[in-house]
């Protein structure tokens, strides 16, 4: 089978510096920080992963300081999973690599974490039920990968009119060019907002 290589080029992407946010509408979701997609020696590993961590971490401080709720997404898969297939066996339930890094180790009582067993944080789960329950309109997201879990999970948001807001050091993808690509779905698809860094995001209480 031959391979199509080509050279593209990159349509200009816009990205702010900072962004406000209403703490008590806002959640961040974090997709699928779990070990095999971010240690080096997990099943998928992306190699961009590990550098998201901290960026991650000093989100989700900000974050459950100013109340904002906080969701994570858990790639799960069982025995003969077609998945398997594509990607061979990863995050498999029970293991290891399934279980979310403990650097951003979901804190027990407070945060939400939901399984989901496809690329979309939505599809089949309880997600956006939660979201609603919660009165959130507004969604910050980061994690792993940008284009597969990122995007499916950033687009599902949109299309129920979440407001999505990604920030460009909290996502990782196995290249550059998978990393472009979901940017750009992102912001001229989804309509979301990219901010350059965690450090842009501030989340304002209610007068």
């Amino acid at each position: 089978m031959a391979a199509l290589r080509k050279t593209v080029e990159v349509p200009e992407i816009p990205v702010v510096e900072r962004v406000e946010l209403p703490a008590d509408e806002t959640a961040v979701v974090v997709v699928d920080m779990q070990n095999d997609f971010v240690k080096p020696q997990g099943k998928l590993f992306v190699p961009t992963a590990p550098t998201t961590i901290e960026p991650i971490r000093r989100l989700l401080e900000k974050a459950r300081s100013a109340g904002v709720r906080v969701f994570y997404t858990q790639d799960t898969h069982y025995e003969g999973d077609p998945e398997f297939e594509i990607w061979g066996e990863h995050v498999r339930y029970g293991t290891w690599g399934w279980r979310i890094v403990d650097e951003l180790k979901p804190v027990e009582g407070r945060d939400i974490v939901v399984m989901k067993t496809r690329y979309d944080g939505f599809y089949g789960t309880m997600l956006d039920d939660l979201l609603r329950v919660y009165g959130v309109k507004n969604l910050v997201i980061v994690g792993t990968v940008a284009n597969i879990c990122v995007l499916h999970t950033a687009g599902s948001a949109a299309l129920r009119w979440y407001k999505v807001v990604v920030p460009l050091d909290g996502i990782s993808a196995l290249n550059d060019f998978d990393y472009h690509a979901a940017l750009r779905q992102i912001s001229f698809l989804y309509r979301g907002t990219l901010v350059k860094s965690v450090d842009g995001i501030e989340f304002i209480q209610a007068r």
